[in-house]
């Protein structure tokens, strides 16, 4: 019997999944896995028995993942899960930057009480005129889950669309459409695009990556799309960019203090994965990867720690070592194994960053042999699943 926890409200039709060796629980101490949305997890402690945490998105930031690693905690997360609802905003974000549209609105109800309101309309529409993105460029950098929705989207809305992503997955590539011109560098999309969305993580090479350096090289009245993440822009660098006009309009995801009473901003309050249709796929998919790790010991989508696949097992036990990435740690498990006579039948390690994984279908096991790997310098944790 497994336990779950769910710190945010989870879809049930995600947790509906769980079998009936599975039962939610209050105390988080008390869980095998734990399910998360936007909870802040840093300040929390875990109890052993906690195994998994499965992020039902993409971003994991608040989730202390170093920490989980070394305490033998495999943390989840839901990659390409919500991709299509952010690209549908993604979409509705050019628009709504492409033509006035909200400020349309906001003066129709300034005027909604006027008898010749019909006259006015006609005679002010054109304060709020804009642009069609047919036949426009723009650049899509990052080509994942959402980058390549994006791209595709575009080029069928007639735009003439530009990719750059130097670590495009096999998967992805074979997803783009051919129509999409492929691109070396992100200068290269700053020089040439009129409009430009970023969809890549929050690292040291990406943080700030829209700055006055970069906007300098842009052309004048580009629009900037931000649905990744708030940190990819610089907000005192976009301020200065929009009052030049050097940018027409930030779309952003984002809102915060700066950007949201920046003029020419338009602030959207996170609302990207905000579909009910993303929220269920996220949880669908987090409480898989949980059902799989738990009773398999099979790893998808980790974000601190190797993905492994070892199938079901069908042997008399599966052991299950989350440990450092650290040399010889093998040939210490074998060598325990064959000092208690117990055959491997089937074994699989890999390794992510500093941590490390390896899997053991065994012909027997014992109280024995599962303190020795345990007691083995390196090993974080050590679990049996029985064979059926």
């Amino acid at each position: 019997m497994f336990k779950y926890n769910c710190l945010n409200k989870i879809s049930k039709i995600g947790t509906q999944n769980f079998g009936e060796n599975y039962t939610a629980t209050d105390d988080i101490n008390d869980a095998d896995a734990i399910l998360v949305r936007s909870a802040t997890m840093h300040d929390m402690t875990f109890g052993k028995n906690v195994k998994a945490i499965a992020r039902a998105g993409a971003g994991v930031n608040n989730i202390p993942l170093d920490r989980c690693a070394e305490e033998g905690i495999v943390v989840f997360n839901t990659p390409g899960a919500n991709a299509n609802g952010v690209k549908e905003l993604v979409i509705a974000g050019m628009l709504l930057a492409a033509r006035d549209i909200t400020g349309g609105i906001n003066w129709v109800q300034t005027i909604k009480g006027e008898a010749e309101i019909a006259k006015m309309v006609e005679k002010g529409k054109s304060n709020y005129a804009g642009t069609e993105i047919q036949g426009k460029k723009l650049g899509v950098i990052g080509l994942g889950a959402i980058g390549v929705l994006v791209a595709n989207a575009a080029v069928g809305l007639g735009m003439e669309v530009y990719g750059c992503d130097p670590y495009i997955s096999v998967e992805n590539a074979w997803k783009l459409s051919r129509s999409v011109k492929a691109v070396k560098t992100r200068e290269e999309i700053f020089k040439k695009c009129d409009y430009i969305t970023v969809h890549v993580p929050l690292l040291d090479d990406t943080k700030n990556m829209i700055n006055a350096e970069t906007i300098k090289t842009m052309k004048n009245g580009v629009i900037i799309l931000n649905f990744a993440r708030d940190l990819l822009v610089n907000d005192d660098d976009m301020a200065a960019a929009l009052a030049s006009g050097k940018v027409k309009k930030y779309v952003t995801d984002f809102p915060n203090a700066k950007s949201a009473n920046m003029a020419g901003t338009i602030a959207i309050p996170h609302l990207g994965a905000s579909t009910q249709e993303s929220e269920d796929n996220c949880a669908i998919m987090a409480v898989k990867e949980l059902v799989e790790y738990l009773e398999n010991g099979n790893i998808i989508n980790s974000v601190n720690y190797p993905s492994v696949d070892a199938g079901v097992c069908r042997t008399a036990a599966r052991i299950c070592i989350l440990h450092k990435n650290i040399p010889n740690m093998l040939t210490q498990f074998t060598g325990a194994f064959s000092a208690e006579g117990i055959n491997i039948e089937n074994m699989v390690n890999k390794s992510k960053g500093d941590s490390a994984y390896s899997v053991l279908d065994v012909a027997s096991v014992n109280d024995a042999i599962v303190a020795k790997v345990e007691a083995i310098e390196g090993v974080r944790t050590v679990r049996v699943i029985k064979a059926e």
